[in-house]
């Protein structure tokens, strides 16, 4: 039996050492994505129901809202749209993990002249943002929308939509109906201002978490505590000063549910930036922030926290000894090139 068990230890270790790096990090932020979003889901639900402004729960306050949505709808109420969610941020994550790395690497790969510090980060983390959106966003838009509906009689008509044939099933109905009424365009309705918001976002949030780990004394580098903490305020400060910009997209993804004309031409980035200003007023720029506070502090906390502890697990180099063993392949591969 022992001599069994260390077989299964021998054949992982060498599946993990068999394993790409990059596809290690993959899995690692895959994993991270996903158990910190399903963690502050509740939350999430609420901030979206504040920043499309539909009118019912953005009178009555969090508190208001939480306890409308247990009352009408139950405890699932607070994950729906959430499988949609997760469906997009376990790529969206693993993308995004992955292509930091990818991306810091290849700077100081091609750039050996460049410093390896928070302007690395910000660099590397801006572009690995930026790459995730454009691959994941329609997955965001269907989460959008499913998480806007109310539930409640299907009978009923639901306030603030147009007719129940806007009312998504689920992912899939949704992911159909969208495509069925604006093509391609339709499942990237809004693209414009997250990436106008994520370039900043990602890479101050992995500038504010590298930043603040290479101040840890070297013995507390490993503890849970500390990685808990830095990506708290790391997630805090990248978010306060992206968050308008996320509003004007969720307005943008929504807007459909919003106008009474279908006809009516969908409004670009800074004419619904203007248009929330001038008729909602500067204040709804910011709607939902502190409860976006409250749900940034855990997920961008335990997304980091897991995502290094899945990489210790998976037994992923340090980045200085990644860059130098991928330098070394790829100057092995081209040798044998030439030689050939």
């Amino acid at each position: 039996m022992g001599k069994k068990g260390e077989e299964g230890e021998a054949n992982g270790a060498n599946v993990l050492e068999a394993m790409p790096l990059f596809a290690k990090e993959l899995i690692a932020g895959g994993v991270a994505g996903g158990v910190a979003k399903t963690a502050v889901a509740p939350l999430e639900r609420v901030k979206i129901l504040f920043q499309t402004r539909r009118s019912e729960f953005h009178s009555i306050g969090l508190l208001g809202s939480i306890k409308k949505i247990a009352k009408t709808e139950g405890v699932m109420g607070f994950y729906r749209g959430n499988g949609a969610s997760v469906a997009r941020i376990v790529p969206y994550a693993a993308l995004h993990y992955m292509a930091y790395e990818q991306y810091r690497r290849w700077i100081v790969d091609r750039f050996p002249n460049v410093g390896r510090g928070p302007v690395l980060d910000l660099v590397a983390g801006s572009f690995a943002g930026g790459t995730a959106v454009l691959f994941t966003y329609p997955l965001d838009l269907v989460r959008t929308k499913l998480a806007y509906q109310v539930g409640g009689s299907a009978k009923l008509p639901i306030k603030g939509l147009l007719s129940s044939e806007q009312v998504y099933r689920g992912i899939l109905d949704c992911f159909s109906k969208t495509y069925r009424e604006a093509g391609i365009r339709g499942l990237y309705r809004g693209v414009a201002p997250s990436l106008y918001g994520i370039f900043p976002y990602a890479g101050l949030k992995f500038y504010f978490y590298e930043e603040m780990k290479r101040h840890v004394p070297e013995e507390h580098k490993r503890d849970i505590t500390v990685k808990l903490v830095c990506g708290s305020v790391a997630g805090l400060l990248g978010q306060t000063f992206t968050y308008p910009l996320d509003v004007v997209r969720r307005q943008m993804q929504v807007e459909r549910f919003l106008v009474s004309n279908s006809t009516v031409a969908v409004k670009g980035t800074m004419e619904t930036l203007a248009m929330i200003v001038e008729k909602q007023g500067w204040k709804q720029l910011f709607s939902g922030l502190s409860i976006n506070y409250l749900k940034v502090v855990p997920s961008v906390a335990i997304g980091f926290t897991i995502y290094d502890v899945m990489k210790s697990c998976l037994r992923v180099p340090s980045r200085d000894e990644a860059v130098i063993e991928v330098v070394a392949s790829r100057r092995n591969s081209e040798a044998s090139s030439l030689h050939s």
